[in-house]
């Protein structure tokens, strides 16, 4: 037998149709070709690797005093309004970090571990604090 004439004896026959299933629609028969997802988790990967962070800013003495001595102010006579604090957050995953600024009213200072704690709830170390408007 040649390859030729190979389907020669069910060429003409009728096309099956299943009695227990139902046809499959195009849709879903396309489906079953469409690519798979090789590489899981890639795409995040690389939106990780994109996301942009800044660096943390040192201040310099005279900025760190300037600081210091708004801190005092507000240990001596706390303000009943909201201030502002602007402050540096780490980055949990790559290095650096961003810079955060809120207006919040003042809850508590913690002199011990030198963390103002903020009415809604941010917890800011004093040394992360790079601007601090009363």
């Amino acid at each position: 037998m040649t390859d030729e004439h190979k389907y020669d004896d069910i060429i003409n026959l009728p096309h099956h149709v299943s009695k227990k299933h139902a046809r499959m629609s195009a849709y879903d028969r396309a489906a079953q070709f469409s690519p798979f997802a090789a590489l899981t988790g890639h795409s995040q990967a690389i939106k990780e690797t994109e996301r942009k962070t800044e660096r943390r800013k040192f201040l310099t003495e005279d900025e760190k005093q300037i600081i210091n001595d708004k801190i005092i102010k507000l240990i001596e006579n706390p303000p009943e309004t909201e201030i502002s604090v602007t402050y540096f957050i780490y980055d949990k995953r790559k290095a650096g970090g961003k810079y955060v600024t809120i207006k919040s009213r003042l809850d508590k200072i913690d002199k011990f571990n030198r963390n103002l704690k903020m009415s809604t709830g941010e917890i800011i170390p004093v040394y992360d604090i790079i601007r601090l408007e009363l």
